[in-house]
């Protein structure tokens, strides 16, 4: 296993995970609502600019390695999912929402595998559609961990358009990965 900044980002993403998480299962007499759901979005927007700053920085010291490009979307997808869970618990977002960005998530990854089997990894290669809605869902997850307003914009009420939009957004790209496939996978039947 290489190591080097751009992986130890990606491990320190892995391990907030641990940290987002332990911040609800305080008792509120030690972490108040308000400070607590503030350190949650400040937790998940940091871990959202590691992943920016991963890969950049991987791709600027060309220290891109076949680990990295494995750990990072599962990392990604860990951070994601475990924020949706929360979310769901603390009621913010809906439960058709968060198993459609989790089911997504789990087919993409298995179909990017079966590809990468087949040697055909181009035809799941990322698309616009994915940064999209990656993109939305960076913004909605910390307005909906934060859920109230700030400098007069409800960002609850704007972190549930932008989830909501993600979910679309998610749907359709995984019909756009699957269809893409399906030429290889009719062959190989």
């Amino acid at each position: 296993m290489p190591l080097n900044l751009p992986i130890v980002l990606t491990w320190v993403r892995i391990a907030m995970i641990p940290l987002l998480v332990a911040l609800y299962y305080l008792p509120a007499h030690l972490l108040p609502e308000a400070p607590r759901d503030l350190l949650a979005a400040a937790a998940f927007i940091f871990a959202a600019v590691t992943d920016w700053l991963d890969g950049f920085l991987a791709r600027r010291w060309n220290q891109t390695s076949s680990f990295g490009a494995f750990l990072d979307p599962v990392a990604d997808k860990l951070m994601v999912s475990a924020a949706l869970l929360l979310l769901l618990t603390l009621g913010r977002v809906d439960v058709l929402i968060a198993l459609v960005i989790i089911g997504r998530e789990i087919t993409i990854s298995a179909l990017r595998e079966w590809m990468a089997q087949l040697g055909a990894h181009a035809s799941v290669a990322v698309h616009w559609l994915g940064k999209f809605k990656t993109a939305a869902q960076m913004v909605a997850i910390p307005c909906l961990l934060y859920g109230r307003s700030l400098w007069g914009i409800d960002l609850s009420w704007w972190g549930t358009r932008l989830i909501e939009v993600a979910a679309v957004l998610t749907v359709w790209s995984m019909f756009y990965y699957l269809r893409r496939s399906w030429p290889v996978i009719k062959s190989r039947q």
